[in-house]
C-alpha cells in the first residue's frame, strides 16, 4: 500500500526516536509527508497549586513540549511537515488531524508506562474512528 501522509504519535521519551525512525523508513521510499502529534499534560490536574502559578506552569509545559517536538524534528534526517500538541483525548485529536490534513497512516507506539496507559485507552478509539490505517509499534 502506498501512503502519502503519516502521523506519528510521540511522547517526550527517548523511544520516540525509534518510532520516528520507523516512520521515516516507511515514508522515505514513498516521498510521503510525516507529521507529529503529542499529548501535553494539562496543569489543571495539579489543582493544589495557586491560580497565579497555573498560568506559569501551563506556559512552561507548553514550551517544554514545543522544545521536545523541535528537537525530535531536528535530529531526524527527514523533513517534518507539521507538529501538533494535543490536550485531552488523543483519539479525537488524531481523527481531526487526519481528516483536516489527509493523513492516511497513523503510527503509535508504547513509549512508557504513563503514555502506554493513555495510548491503550485511546487505541480502540484511534483504530475504530480514525478512518485510516493504524500501525501500532512495539518499542
Amino acid at each position: 500500500m502506498s501512503y502519502s501522509h503519516l502521523l506519528v504519535a510521540v511522547a517526550p521519551t527517548p523511544e520516540s526516536q525509534a518510532l520516528l525512525r520507523k516512520a521515516v523508513a516507511i515514508a522515505r521510499p514513498l516521498n510521503a509527508r510525516i507529521s507529529l502529534i503529542t499529548l501535553s499534560t494539562d496543569p489543571e490536574m495539579y489543582n493544589h497549586l495557586a491560580a497565579p502559578m497555573m498560568e506559569n506552569l501551563r506556559e512552561l509545559m507548553q514550551e517544554e513540549t514545543l522544545q521536545f517536538l523541535q528537537t525530535l524534528a531536528d535530529t531526524t534526517d527527514y523533513p517534518i511537515w507539521k507538529s501538533q500538541i494535543a490536550c485531552g483525548e488523543l483519539g479525537e485529536h488524531i481523527k481531526a488531524f487526519s481528516k483536516k490534513y489527509a493523513v492516511d497512516l497513523v503510527i503509535c507506539g508504547n513509549h512508557n508506562q504513563s503514555f502506554f496507559s493513555r495510548a491503550t485507552c485511546s487505541a480502540k478509539s484511534i483504530v475504530g474512528n480514525s478512518g485510516v490505517d493504524v500501525l501500532l509499534v512495539t518499542l
